[in-house]
């Protein structure tokens, strides 16, 4: 076989392998998060965190929004949050605050066993995600009512259209179209890391980004993997984390350290933007999560033992 056919033949076996063991952990949990939505789970999560919201300036039901963000996803949380009745409006500050933690602590059940597949602890990962939500949520109303900030009423730029179907067999088709856009993604992202390492364009992403990675205490063959999960997302960065630690190219240090940071601050991009339909003001909805995602992973890694010791 030339070598063009074999580098063909590899390529096709490392995206198939990378996507079913995604598809793996990803379908089963699509499921039970669907039947846990069907059988009321969320509600009763929501009442639980009622009491949690007033500790960040939030009324308690605000707890379903989140509720419904971390067990589903982000994009459940904001049909709720604008289809919900609200005895008075909240302020730009307020849904700064619950768009914040809805970004830091979102689609646990999925993002958390991918993060699990990577050889992060599960547990580990809902702590840091709930937790670091809360404590960021807590900071950014302290400030804001401090400051008097963002006090204005919140004006939402976008309105859900009617569901025009919302049977099972509508809900397993979106399922389908989501997974195939999964593959895709992760097909044009494997064959760009090979080109970035080929080029030699990777290393030098490294040496640029050295400075922020020695003080994230990561090391420099992280970088792309993290950059391309902290813009696009979880589920394609740590989906890669997973290739490299099968391959044992990268540390069980670099890649906790790597998971943790993905964990807190993914999908710059698209997520930000998402919030910024609902109302959420971009210096806690970007500028804050990021400062507050590096600071919180510095400490971490400092706090880990180093290799050797």
């Amino acid at each position: 076989m030339q070598p063009m056919g074999k580098w063909l033949v590899g390529l096709a076996k490392e995206i198939l392998g990378l996507t079913y063991d995604l598809f793996k952990l990803m379908i089963p949990v699509i499921m039970l998060v669907k039947a846990i939505e069907e059988l009321g789970g969320i509600d009763y999560i929501s009442a639980a965190l009622g009491p949690v919201m007033d500790l960040v300036g939030l009324p308690a039901t605000m707890g379903l929004v989140w509720a419904t963000t971390m067990i589903v996803n982000i994009y459940g949380g904001m049909i709720i949050f604008v289809s919900m009745p609200l005895t008075e409006p909240l302020s730009v500050a307020q849904v700064t605050v619950l768009g914040t933690m809805m970004l830091v602590a979102h689609t646990l059940p999925i993002e958390g066993r991918i993060a699990q597949k990577a050889g992060v602890s599960f547990l580990y990962l809902l702590a840091l995600r709930i937790g670091g939500a809360l404590v960021l949520g807590f900071i950014l109303h302290q400030i804001y009512s401090y400051g008097n900030f963002l006090s204005q009423t919140n004006e939402a730029l976008w309105t859900p259209a009617p569901l025009l179907d919302d049977s099972l067999q509508a809900w397993a088709m979106g399922q389908l179209v989501t997974l195939l856009q999964v593959f895709v993604i992760i097909a044009i992202l494997v064959v760009f890391l090979r080109l970035l390492k080929w080029s030699g364009i990777e290393k030098l992403f490294a040496r640029a980004l050295q400075p922020v990675l020695r003080f994230l205490g990561l090391g420099e063959r992280t970088t792309s993997i993290t950059i391309i999960g902290m813009t696009l997302g979880l589920t394609y960065g740590g989906g890669l984390l997973i290739n490299e630690a099968k391959k044992g190219d990268i540390s069980k240090r670099d890649i906790f350290g790597s998971m943790s940071l993905l964990a807190v601050c993914h999908s710059l991009i698209e997520d930000t933007l998402l919030i910024v339909l609902i109302g959420g003001d971009l210096s806690g909805i970007l500028f804050a999560r990021v400062l507050f995602a590096a600071m919180l992973i510095a400490l971490i890694m400092r706090l880990l033992p180093k290799p050797g010791n």
